[in-house]
């Protein structure tokens, strides 16, 4: 499989995409005046506590108050004692009212963004990551990553792991991207950590409320650490600079990848010479065309996300079963495709067309758990429901892609519907019925969109002059371009 990783850099906006076989599957943007929070250490103070809820609200310098669960609050035990061991809170927790109180003053880092109108999520069980580890410094826990699979690289990480950090009294997550990687790297990345972890303990001790003990990298800097595996090929950056800044960081952490790093200084937009642009622009579509003339319908609601799939023109080869279950085979991996594309998360229902032989539908899961193996995000996937229904999960950390590049539409309000003229023309004649038994007026203007006032005038124009007659009063109508199609004032005159 052939893997790019492409970095557009402007003044103000850093995008990167992920383009597997020509075909984009993830773009991760980062803008200047609204830089993600994720991964982020502060000094923060307790501004109230929510028993009710097992929750406190921290003020840690955002927009809105940032949201720490009793779950995500690390507890000592021994340690209080002098013995210095550690212990991960119980299940259930104890009540929040123990852990922490108003105006406490507490080092949190940020785990989840901001998300529409919700805080910041924390916790105080910091992690701080490298190339190829992640520290734990309030654990002793030697932890391999599950998508690590061979048994026996399993066991010589674990051990070689144990070796380096003896007698620390931390521990490590080792991360997908250390398979395979020798003493001498994991060691480097080890100090590194040790030195990064003493910079943020001397910083939050003088640190003041709201201030940033710790920032994650920057964009680039993090694609190259999270994204860049034996199998990218290449890396191509259309800034020098931030090219520079990538082989210098590759050169340190990944000197074995740091020649992969190129400048593309092509006149063509790089994103334009792979059709990066013209995928963003599909991704922001509910519809989503499959290549056997089915389709998908992706919508993304407060609640959750739904995904519905449609055989539309695909008429298949032998019977309608088999046409279904191509269909859904095939919708099982495009799936996949957009909920990364797309960064999807929470909860998701997949509505596969119903198929009556059981074995397709494990082969349908089969291939929908397989394509979702490629993705950096956590995704739990369960059994088809009584209904039909795929349920899912993905993690969530940031808004989706159409978040990010979208606002609700100012004439609909969001709904993504608009009430109709008629609808329309009906409210404004309540509308000028009320008005008139309020309020006293020899004539009354109507203004309101060009569609709705040409509407009136041509077809309700017998309902205008029995309107009038009723009431006694002159009704004129005015169109307006600056008018949306539900909008309309009645005035007195």
């Amino acid at each position: 499989m052939s893997e790019e990783i492409l970095i557009n850099v402007t003044p103000r906006e850093t995008r990167v995409a992920l383009v597997e076989n020509g075909m984009l599957q993830e773009l991760h943007i980062e803008r200047t005046s609204r830089r993600g929070v994720v991964g982020n250490v502060y000094k923060g103070r307790v501004q109230r506590v929510m028993p009710g809820m097992q929750a406190a609200f921290v003020e840690i310098g955002l927009e809105r108050a940032a949201f720490l669960h009793a779950s995500d609050i690390l507890r000592l035990t021994q340690a209080q004692s002098g013995e210095g061991e550690e212990a991960i809170a119980p299940s259930p927790p104890p009540p929040i009212t123990s852990l922490v109180h108003e105006g406490q003053e507490i080092v949190v880092q940020v785990v989840k963004d901001p998300i529409g109108s919700k805080g910041a999520r924390l916790t105080t069980q910091i992690s701080v990551p490298s190339r190829y580890l992640v520290l734990l410094p309030h654990s002793r826990v030697i932890g391999i990553s599950a998508r690590i699979e061979d048994e026996a690289e399993r066991q010589r990480l674990k051990a070689l792991m144990t070796e380096l950090v003896e007698g620390s009294g931390v521990g490590y997550i080792v991360r997908t991207n250390a398979e395979g990687q020798t003493p001498e790297a994991l060691a480097e990345d080890v100090e590194y950590l040790r030195r990064a972890w003493r910079i943020i303990g001397e910083a939050g001790s003088s640190a003041e409320v709201g201030g940033r003990i710790y920032e994650d990298l920057s964009l680039p800097l993090r694609a190259a650490r999270d994204l860049m595996r034996k199998d990218v090929d290449k890396v191509r950056v259309d800034s020098r600079e931030t090219c520079d800044r990538l082989r210098a960081f590759a050169g340190q952490f990944m000197p074995d990848l740091a020649e992969r790093v190129e400048h593309y200084s092509g006149e063509r937009p790089i994103f334009d010479l792979y059709g990066v642009e013209d995928e963003i622009q599909r991704a922001l579509l509910k519809e989503v065309p499959l290549k056997s003339g089915g389709y998908l319908i992706v919508d993304q609601t407060e609640a959750m996300t739904t995904v519905d799939v449609n055989t539309g023109s695909f008429l298949g080869q032998r019977n309608l079963e088999e046409t279904v279950y191509r269909t859904n085979l095939e919708a099982a991996q495009s799936v996949a495709r957009q909920l990364r594309l797309r960064n999807l998360g929470g909860i998701i229902i997949i509505d596969f067309i119903d198929m009556t032989d059981d074995e397709h539908k494990r082969q349908v899961l089969r291939t929908l758990e397989k394509a979702l193996s490629r993705d950096h995000a956590k995704t739990t996937v369960y059994e088809f429901s009584p209904l039909g229904l795929v349920e899912m999960t993905r993690k969530r950390t940031t808004e989706s892609l159409e978040r990010q590049l979208c606002e609700p539409c100012h004439e609909c309000g969001g709904r993504g519907s608009l009430k109709t003229a008629e609808t329309v023309i009906y409210e404004i004649f309540r509308e000028i019925t009320r008005a008139v038994r309020q309020f006293e007026a020899l004539q009354l203007l109507v203004i309101a969109s060009p569609k709705v006032v040409g509407k009136i005038t041509d077809e309700e124009s017998s309902a205008v002059a029995e309107l009038e007659e009723f009431l006694g009063k002159s009704i004129r109508f005015q169109a307006d371009e600056q008018y949306a199609q539900e909008q309309y004032d009645v005035v007195l005159l």
